[in-house]
């Protein structure tokens, strides 16, 4: 796909000469006083020759040392979000290097074009949505998409708390009026996916007959009721989307409804945050859009934001296709109101490249999904979910980009669709959508 631009969305997050391979965070949280004491091990290797490691992390929380594998502590400078540490001896390009990060104080988000990002304090407990450069308001990281790890997060607070993160939770350990909880992540995932909820929560299973994949919500007592109603029909959309995107990726599926009201709804990975005014009738649209992410946006995750419509038009689709498939409107139904919708709004957008002030922009959202429908009228439903299918498959738990995404779906094809992804994703003018075949 023409027209894209060379210089990064957020350049000041991200850093060269090394991968982060495994992260083991251990945090102490103090709810009322939001006080954090924090250790981060962060397991990277070098992919150039490599004399310091420079992490992405915020200024609120302060660096106490940093310690080397074997012990030695290491000197380093903490200003402008970015802790640049400063190693021994440079090492070679394939060498492992193992640094320990030991800090504190009072996370708080971090700030940017799009309002506060990451580490943000409920009205009794934590809420953590990073989406796209908040990883750092809480620890220090390799702060870009494109490289995944895995994760270790080990949580300690106090016992009347319940803790979700991402991943398998081991044994919860209980001591006096603390409780540690433990999380491992074992498939690899992105910074910005990585989260922690806390809060006065129960948990419940939810209905996973019909997809077999283990759902559970977690909620204030005095929100459960109307969340389970709310979420009714989810384990009929895991299966739905099972059957046309691939099996879900994960091990599990949680679903977290705050106390507070929340602006939107927000996924990282495995999990789905709501607020207690979204657990109505009409965000059933919005659950299933937070749940096809977990296929688009976190198994598969872009390595350029200017892919973000490969996040958003996806989900944006899953939303129409959920629609059809429980008999309440078609997705050439949705598709065809939309389509008027954005043909009187500014034709000034460029899909493969939206810009930063445009990154969240409903038009990326609604014309992504549209270009998904268009793509369908064109090859056909069989090609098009074969397409789907393959893709979340060959590049499961992978990075992903328009380009990959344009060659998958040529070779299902069995043509060239270059044009086709030109006139949808580079130019401004939005296009006919094809006809519906009889």
């Amino acid at each position: 796909v023409s027209g894209r631009a060379a210089a990064p969305y957020f350049p000041r997050r991200g850093n060269e000469g090394y991968v982060v391979e495994h992260y083991e965070l251990t945090l102490d949280y103090r709810v009322g006083p939001n006080r954090m004491s924090a250790v981060a091990v962060l397991t990277c290797r070098a992919t150039a020759r490599l004399a310091a490691v420079v992490l992405d992390f915020s200024d609120h929380l302060r660096v106490d040392r940093v310690i080397l594998q074997d012990g030695r502590r290491l000197r380093f400078e903490h200003r402008k979000e970015k802790l640049r540490v400063m190693l021994p001896a440079a090492v070679a390009a394939g060498e492992q290097v193992v640094v320990e990060v030991v800090y504190r104080g009072a996370p708080r988000p971090v700030s940017s074009r799009y309002g506060g990002l990451g580490w943000e304090q409920l009205a009794d407990g934590v809420l953590v949505a990073s989406q796209p450069t908040g990883a750092p308001s809480w620890f220090p990281c390799n702060d870009r998409p494109d490289e995944k790890a895995t994760y270790r997060v080990q949580v300690s607070t106090a016992s009347q708390y319940r803790v979700v993160a991402n991943g398998r939770l081991a044994p919860v350990a209980h001591s006096g009026s603390s409780s540690t909880w433990t999380f491992v992540q074992d498939a690899p995932m992105a910074t910005y996916l990585a989260t922690v909820q806390i809060g006065p929560y129960q948990r419940v299973d939810l209905a996973s007959d019909g997809s077999g994949v283990p759902q559970s919500l977690v909620a204030p007592a005095r929100r459960v009721p109307a969340a389970r109603a709310a979420l009714a029909r989810q384990d009929e959309m895991v299966a739905l989307f099972g059957g046309l995107f691939g099996p879900y990726p994960f091990e599990a599926y949680t679903v977290v409804v705050t106390d507070d009201h929340l602006e939107i709804p927000v996924e990282a990975q495995g999990v789905s945050m709501f607020g207690s005014n979204h657990m109505d009738g009409e965000w059933e649209r919005l659950i299933a859009h937070e749940l096809a992410h977990q296929w688009f946006g976190n198994s598969l995750t872009l390595g350029d934001w200017r892919d973000i419509w490969l996040h958003e038009g996806f989900a944006c689709y899953a939303e129409w296709l959920w629609s059809q498939g429980c008999g309440e409107g078609s997705a050439d139904g949705h598709a065809r109101t939309w389509h008027q919708r954005l043909s009187r709004l500014p034709q000034d957008l460029v899909l493969a490249d939206p810009g930063p002030a445009d990154l969240f922009d409903d038009r990326v959202y609604k014309r992504g999904a549209l270009t998904l429908h268009a793509l369908r009228l064109s090859v056909g439903d069989e090609a098009f979910f074969t397409l789907l299918r393959t893709w979340t498959d060959r590049f499961r738990y992978s990075t992903v980009s328009t380009a990959g995404f344009v060659e998958v779906a040529s070779s299902v094809a069995g043509r060239d669709l270059g044009g086709f992804f030109d006139e949808w994703l580079s130019a401004t003018a939005l296009p006919e959508l094809p006809a519906m075949p009889r």
